[in-house]
């Protein structure tokens, strides 16, 4: 929340004051929650009880899985190649980066940036590769 003072009137900064010291006295009379926290443990303890069974809190079985983290891809070599930028570089995997697809909506064709001797330009989607190709007929 932000408010802009310069925009309101005496009255309204008076209110915003006084709610702000309001506020701060509220604060300032709180424990620490390290200290409520302890205070809680300690209670719940001295009726025989842990502070996750009073709450409801769920535990997790030592034998319980874990998800399953998500396997890190291999880096690959770079296919394109900014002629102007020799840093700029792309893999062909992923979103096409501004450089290129500014390139490309000039009229030119990712194909002329591909690096000589490493890979074949990249497929689009409307390409046949992976499509079937022989139908059944009716």
């Amino acid at each position: 929340m932000t408010i802009d003072v310069h925009t309101l009137s005496p009255r309204e900064l008076d209110r915003l004051v006084r709610a702000a010291e309001q506020r701060l006295k509220v604060l300032a009379n709180r424990r620490p929650a390290s200290v409520v926290r302890k205070a809680l443990t300690d209670l719940a303890a001295s009726y025989g009880y842990t502070i996750d069974a009073v709450f409801d809190i769920p535990t997790v079985p030592e034998g319980a899985r874990t998800p399953a983290r998500r396997r890190k891809l291999p880096k690959v070599a770079a296919k394109y190649r900014d002629p102007d930028n020799r840093r700029n570089t792309w893999s062909g995997r992923g979103r096409m980066p501004r450089w290129l697809a500014d390139r490309t909506k000039r009229g030119q064709s990712a194909a002329d940036f591909l690096i000589p001797g490493l890979a074949r330009p990249t497929t689009k989607k409307n390409s046949p590769i992976g499509q079937r190709s022989v139908y059944k007929q009716r």
